[in-house]
């Protein structure tokens, strides 16, 4: 590898990288706002190249980006957007960045892992089940493909005459889990880990409705009949549009994000403010117990699970915890005051526990140890 980390930006520019030396700066490369590069000196630059130039040497393939966005970018930006939002202070050590857990411990990240649970009771492991057809219901056919997706395909229209009673079926991923279904309508329907669907095996002739729990990523089949998904309090109305929703029980507000069309996000139950919000292309509901609001957001960020990354722009660090715990189905112990720590980073969902960790140590505010499935932080 070359000696001067200047070089090797300027041969990555110009396409005449190796393979190891490509992976090398791409692997430590962060995209960075501009406030965060103004609001950094010039000596915590040099610290940080220089630690960054060390990690290079040693080539450990922790984080990931997108190659057009370094493109972008000035070289100076890499070295000083490494310290802005993961900074390293001077009393960061190698020792430091390397998370307390034993060799034999190895947390790997989660996968398509999900269960079926069908109209008469039947429950199926999606995660053990063959590729190809699972199993028929009333006049329709479901079957899991070869990369790990549930398809319902309408196989006899018109069944029954279309007087049969509405089934429903649920699938749930558990922790560690993640799983895509396409419906009989031709939605399709991302779930991130610990979440669950439940939608009719048909649907009425006025309206398509489902209910989430968790978290699902929607794109939504332009048909003329409106498409609702139902939370804990709240419902969103929408025809054909993509949109994210959160509703965890363990997160503070249900977040509904939308990329394209509109959807109408419309309060309920116990909520103070019942008035539903239009939403617009990059922005974003939170309803909690008191109010509702809207705000705009870097949809990006808010869908890197579906795309397989962490994504995080100045998020609370217990946020953070939170998607860690549920992809990888771990234990969080806090051990100190975290409620004014936030992070900022990419990095893929497919690299074991110890590489995020080790990015968030790296900043030298927290400090992990794991045990078993627990991972107990530290200031």
């Amino acid at each position: 590898m070359m000696d001067d980390p200047q070089k090797l930006l300027d041969k990555y520019n110009a396409g005449l990288c190796t393979e190891e030396e490509k992976a090398a700066v791409e692997s430590w490369y962060l995209k960075l706002s501009s406030t965060d590069v103004e609001g950094l000196d010039i000596a915590s630059a040099a610290r940080t190249k220089a630690m960054v130039w060390s990690s290079l040497i040693a080539n450990e393939p922790v984080l990931k980006i997108r190659r057009q966005w370094y493109l972008a970018s000035a070289a100076a930006v890499f070295v000083i957007g490494f310290a802005g939002y993961f900074y390293l202070s001077p009393a960061t050590t190698a020792q430091q960045l390397a998370v307390h857990q034993p060799k034999n411990n190895k947390i790997v990240p989660g996968s398509n892992k999900a269960f079926l649970t069908l109209a008469d009771g039947r429950k199926i492991s999606l995660t053990d089940a063959n590729s190809g057809e699972i199993v028929k219901q009333e006049g329709l056919s479901i079957n899991k493909t070869a990369d790990g997706k549930i398809v319902y395909t309408v196989v006899d229209q018109g069944k029954n005459g279309g007087l049969e009673k509405i089934a429903f079926n649920t699938i749930e991923t558990p922790k560690g889990g993640q799983y895509q279904i396409n419906l009989p309508d031709g939605t399709k329907v991302w779930l991130n880990a610990a979440s669950s669907l439940r939608y009719p095996t048909k649907f009425a002739a006025n309206i398509r409705k489902v209910e989430l729990t968790g978290e699902g990523y929607f794109e939504v089949a332009k048909v003329h009949i409106p498409f609702v998904v139902k939370t804990a309090g709240q419902e969103v109305e929408v025809l054909g549009t993509h949109f994210n929703i959160n509703s965890y029980k363990d997160e503070d507000d249900i977040k509904t994000t939308l990329l394209e069309g509109s959807v109408r996000v419309i309060p309920f139950g116990t909520h103070k403010n019942n008035s539903s919000k239009l939403l617009k292309p990059g922005e974003q509901s939170q309803l909690n117990e008191s109010d509702i609001k809207v705000k705009a957001v870097d949809t990006e960020s808010i869908v890197a699970w579906k795309n397989g990354d962490f994504v995080f722009k100045g998020d609370d660090f217990r946020t953070i915890m939170n998607k860690v715990a549920r992809w990888y189905d771990v234990e969080v112990i806090y051990k100190g005051d975290f409620d004014n720590l936030k992070f900022g980073g990419y990095i893929s969902r497919s690299k074991d526990i110890s590489a995020v960790l080790n990015i968030m140590e790296s900043t030298g505010k927290v400090r992990f140890t794991v045990a078993g499935k627990k991972i107990t932080v530290f200031k």
